[in-house]
């Protein structure tokens, strides 16, 4: 049951003397009025309504229940009030950081959206796949790749990270296609040399998890590089699959490997504690963890 609705029912029906006027009011049925009340006096576990073929009045019950049930939706009001206040409010400037992959793909769009909705806001994106430090940087936000270290800030969770590996058809068609991890040995790679695992491609797959140590044909520390290097038919590359994802539905490269894949790599959300800036930190929280729960 959807309980303020019920008690939203109960209340106009008091007010204006019957389900008919209640359900103008509300703009819902009269049937759908009785039952909501219905479901209240089950809730409530009392009746609050005698009901006649003629007219309804209000038990004792229904007479103490009359004043709460007002209680609650002046209370409700007064909450959306509130947030309705702050979020039209919303101003000043949002310095938020994330890895450089995520932020060009998935946040810059939602930002750009944001931005849009409101105008009094202005912000700085820096991409970096470095930890930053909110508060000697002055970040407000920063997403964050990889398990957690700091202390003393709230970190909310979003969807794992996802690596994947994959090398173009025409690198595929000249070398071959490796069918086990180990094979991988034996094929050009290409790795990000920010990783520390750079030399050592951790995969999980039927057998569980299989440590690979390669050989990099190429080290980078770009990941726009990596995949143009990857296009070029270089070799196979370990990227995220939100970079690749594209080139992989158009048939510019291939998935490699498909059942031995990197781990997920937990995210978040990181912002510091305490009421700073409220409005415009807590609008553009709910606006992205509402737009990445669309996708």
């Amino acid at each position: 049951m959807d309980y303020l609705k019920c008690v939203e029912s109960f209340v106009s029906t008091v007010t204006y003397g019957s389900f008919t006027a209640a359900a103008d009011t509300l703009g819902i049925t009269p049937a759908m009025v009785g039952k909501h009340v219905r479901e209240l006096e089950v809730r409530t576990g009392c009746m609050l309504l005698h009901r006649t073929t003629r007219r309804q009045g209000l038990t004792e019950a229904g007479q103490r229940f009359y004043q709460y049930g007002l209680q609650i939706l002046s209370t409700v009001r007064e909450a959306d009030g509130l947030a309705n206040l702050l979020y039209e409010n919303v101003s000043g400037l949002l310095r938020i950081s994330a890895p450089v992959a995520w932020g060009n793909h998935v946040l810059t769009p939602i930002l750009s959206r944001f931005l849009q909705q409101y105008p009094g806001v202005d912000a700085e994106m820096v991409l970096s796949n470095r930890k930053v430090s909110l508060i000697e940087e002055r970040f407000q936000l920063a997403v964050r790749v990889g398990t957690l270290s700091d202390d003393g800030v709230i970190a909310i969770p979003l969807a794992p990270y996802h690596m994947i590996l994959a090398a173009s058809p025409e690198y595929l068609a000249r070398y071959g296609t490796p069918l086990t991890p180990g094979e991988l040995k034996q094929h050009h790679c290409i790795s990000f040399s920010q990783w520390r695992s750079d030399r050592g491609w951790l995969l999980e797959g039927p057998g569980g998890k299989e440590e690979v140590v390669i050989t990099p044909r190429l080290r980078v520390d770009s990941g726009e590089a990596i995949r143009q290097a990857a296009l070029a038919g270089l070799g196979i590359v370990q990227h995220s699959l939100i970079t690749l994802q594209q080139d992989i539905d158009e048939g510019r490269l291939c998935y490699v490997l498909p059942d031995w894949q990197p781990p997920a790599r937990p995210m978040h959300l990181l912002r510091l504690p305490g009421k700073q800036q409220l409005a415009l930190v807590s609008s553009f929280t709910d606006f992205l963890l509402r737009e990445l729960n669309d996708k």
